[in-house]
């Protein structure tokens, strides 16, 4: 018996102002950001989902006042640029850019199924970040951001198929390209045997892994968790949880680079010195880009290197492996003194899609003064590390193109 993805009743955008509505997730942007790519749009999602942004500017962002206001936007929103669609239905999601094209099915997941370790995850979460997500939900009584899952398509290829025959004979409802570059469709399943097709093909997957959202995830659970204090049927719109589910063969991790404000004391020479003991060194006249695993690039006082692990980690040791961990154990750690990268300062990371001369520009600017480049962690190291029940060290992926919130939304 594999997973279960049930049809809802969006909320959706009106065709023609789903470009206005969806915006990206509330976590990638800070409340200034937010409010400038709000500007001039009112129905931008971003009022929904970072509501201070229409509060004064020195309002607390985890204020009462700002979860009121959120629950009163998405009213507003409803009734002004949304429709609710009359019966249960899949959603199939694409997503074109970056040089890639992925499309996934939305629907909602079972909470009890996460709970029984059917749907994995890989990271820690923080838990000032689940409550301010929890009262976020709360308050608007639903889940506003998808959970961006994803399924080993070598074990079912059933669900992509009967994806690609849906969007092959149908027109898209919503068809349109972000700022970005990114294009984003979507197709309303309102069919019940395709529905039932869909449900039937998922119940051959056996399981399902967080790629990205793993505090909306946990926000879902903690939510179905307290509604259930007082009973409830197990069959309640509180129990499932939005998400878009996409197969793995049409997803890339992007690489998630690192950058330290000093070389702990050391000076050039000494710094390069002490890498020797566990990396191979060799100067680079381009920038490094790592084209496999155990070779990570390092830019310095204006000079590129290319660094290569000396007795790399077996590949069974589905943590130590990851290059991240390589570079934090062998080099972070012992070298430069950042023990902790979740706590310590002195460390920023740096999502690839910005590219390496994002890392040159922090460098020679003078706020930084090493950056390192890494070989971006791959499907099949994700899958090894949530299957093995173990979490992966911070910011160890980046995922591109960026589902985009508001496009659907899941009332309980």
């Amino acid at each position: 018996m594999g997973v279960t993805v049930r049809p809802f009743r969006a909320v959706r955008p009106k065709p023609e102002l789903a470009d206005k509505v969806a915006a990206l997730p509330y976590d990638v942007m800070n409340t200034e950001e937010a409010r400038e790519m709000a500007a001039g749009n009112a129905f931008s999602f971003l009022r929904t989902d970072k509501a201070e942004i229409d509060l004064p500017p020195d309002t607390d962002p985890y204020a009462p006042e700002v979860y009121q206001k959120a629950a009163e936007n998405l009213k507003k929103l409803t009734a002004d640029a949304m429709l609710r669609d009359a019966q249960p239905n899949f959603y199939i999601y694409r997503l074109t850019g970056y040089g890639q094209e992925q499309t996934g099915l939305a629907a909602c997941v079972s909470v009890d199924e996460y709970n029984r370790g059917l749907i994995k995850r890989h990271e820690f979460t923080r838990p000032d970040k689940e409550q301010d997500r929890i009262n976020h939900v709360m308050a608007t009584k639903a889940h506003t951001g998808p959970i961006f899952l994803a399924y080993r398509n070598d074990a079912c290829a059933e669900p992509a198929e009967i994806m690609a025959a849906w969007v092959a004979k149908h027109a898209a409802t919503y068809d349109f390209t972000a700022d970005d570059g990114v294009r984003h469709q979507m197709w309303v399943v309102d069919d019940t045997s395709t529905q039932n097709a869909l449900a039937g093909a998922f119940k051959k997957v056996p399981k399902l892994y967080i790629a990205d959202g793993h505090h909306r995830n946990a926000t879902a659970v903690k939510v179905a968790r307290k509604l259930n204090e007082n009973g409830g049927s197990p069959d309640a719109e509180h129990n499932f949880y939005l998400a878009v589910i996409f197969p793995d063969s049409e997803l890339a991790i992007l690489d998630y680079n690192r950058v330290v404000r000093d070389l702990n004391g050391l000076s050039l020479s000494e710094f390069l010195k002490a890498l020797e003991t566990d990396w191979g060194v060799e100067k680079s006249a381009a920038a490094v880009k790592p084209d496999r695993k155990h070779v990570t690039g390092m830019y310095v006082s204006g000079q590129w290197f290319k660094l290569t692990a000396k007795n790399p980690p077996a590949s069974s040791d589905e943590i130590g492996s990851l290059d991240c961990s390589v570079l934090q154990d062998r080099l972070l750690s012992p070298v430069l003194g950042i023990a902790d990268p979740r706590a310590d300062k002195r460390i920023d990371f740096v999502g690839g899609i910005r590219g390496l001369s994002e890392l040159e520009k922090r460098v020679n600017s003078g706020e930084m003064a090493v950056a390192f480049s890494l070989h971006p962690t791959t499907m099949a190291e994700l899958f090894a590390v949530a299957d093995a029940d173990q979490i992966m060290p911070p910011k160890s992926t980046w995922f591109e193109p960026k589902l985009r919130s508001g496009l659907l939304v899941h009332e309980f």
